[in-house]
């Protein structure tokens, strides 16, 4: 896992860095893409390249035009497929902190409009539906802009976004912010493992042995980070998966259940149901239904 004492810059950014709003960019492949977090929100556009999207522990598919603004210290990271072809520029961010919009909120109350946005990051809030060239052409315009000119951008782009109407929250693990970088990274490093070997067997003895805590220690630690206990988060994971796999592919619903992680049906529709509402079966449905819908349109 990365940490702020990392000299390798997580992406190449443009411009000043001791600006309140940072653009940032990069290709594919790059050293770049990895599992990480930072205190800072992070507004990532795809502009380029199909693959698999992580945040928290939602798993899901991303291709250009994916805009999703990541809030502090919620890991995330964006897996191209395996015959990608080199880009040059995969990724457009912007990032920005949350002391600066807080403190400008006691100066310039309108600011507070954004809070609800800002609220909605703490899972990760994907805005479908939205224009591509119409994003591109924003984020240009503040990867170019300077100054005052730049922050009004980035208000003007928050702002559509916080009355975007189509949106969906990503994870439902929230990442505590009173956390110290040390927890943090101990956090990262469970969730990367877990983001990883899904479908296999993980307990909670082998995830307490990756940092170096005993069982009882982690249950807690676990917990008041992330808000989850640690088989829930586990269980929310691989529910996460399986609806990419019930939206993506033929695959029968029992191989899907093992395919991630789940050894009986009974259990993964069991716990499927609770935490979708629905049943695989219907989900799967459900997904057929939208599809057709989007043709005829």
């Amino acid at each position: 896992m990365s940490s702020t004492k990392n000299k390798t810059p997580e992406y190449e950014i443009l411009g000043d860095t001791i600006d309140t709003i940072r653009y940032l960019e990069h290709g594919f492949p790059s050293d770049l893409v990895r599992w990480h977090a930072h205190d800072d929100y992070e507004l990532h556009l795809i502009v380029s390249t199909k693959g698999k999207v992580f945040v928290g522990d939602y798993i899901g598919s991303f291709s250009p035009g994916q805009i999703i603004l990541v809030g502090p210290r919620l890991p995330h990271n964006w897996v191209c497929q395996n015959d990608q072809d080199p880009v040059d520029v995969r990724d457009m961010a912007i990032r920005f902190d949350h002391q600066s919009f807080s403190e400008g909120m006691k100066i310039i109350p309108e600011f507070s409009e954004l809070l609800p946005l800002l609220a909605k990051a703490k899972s990760g809030i994907e805005f479908l539906d939205l224009d591509l060239n119409e994003l591109i052409r924003r984020f240009q315009e503040i990867r170019d802009a300077q100054g005052l000119s730049k922050l009004l951008s980035t208000l003007s782009l928050l702002h559509r976004l916080a009355n975007c109407q189509n949106y969906r929250l990503l994870s439902t693990a929230q990442i505590d912010q009173k956390t110290s970088e040390v927890q943090q990274r101990k956090i990262n490093t469970v969730v990367d493992y877990v983001s990883q070997y899904y479908g296999d067997e993980i307990s909670l003895s082998t995830a307490a042995e990756l940092i170096g805590m005993s069982d009882s220690h982690f249950s807690r630690f676990f917990k008041k980070a992330t808000g989850n206990r640690f088989i829930e988060f586990v269980n929310r994971v691989r529910i996460s998966r399986a609806c990419n796999l019930l939206a993506e592919t033929d695959s029968q619903i029992a191989t899907i259940c093992f395919q991630v992680g789940f050894n009986n049906i009974a259990n993964f529709n069991r716990r499927f149901h609770e935490l979708k509402g629905v049943t695989p079966r219907e989900f799967r449905s459900q997904q057929l239904n939208n599809n057709d819908m989007e043709i005829e349109h």
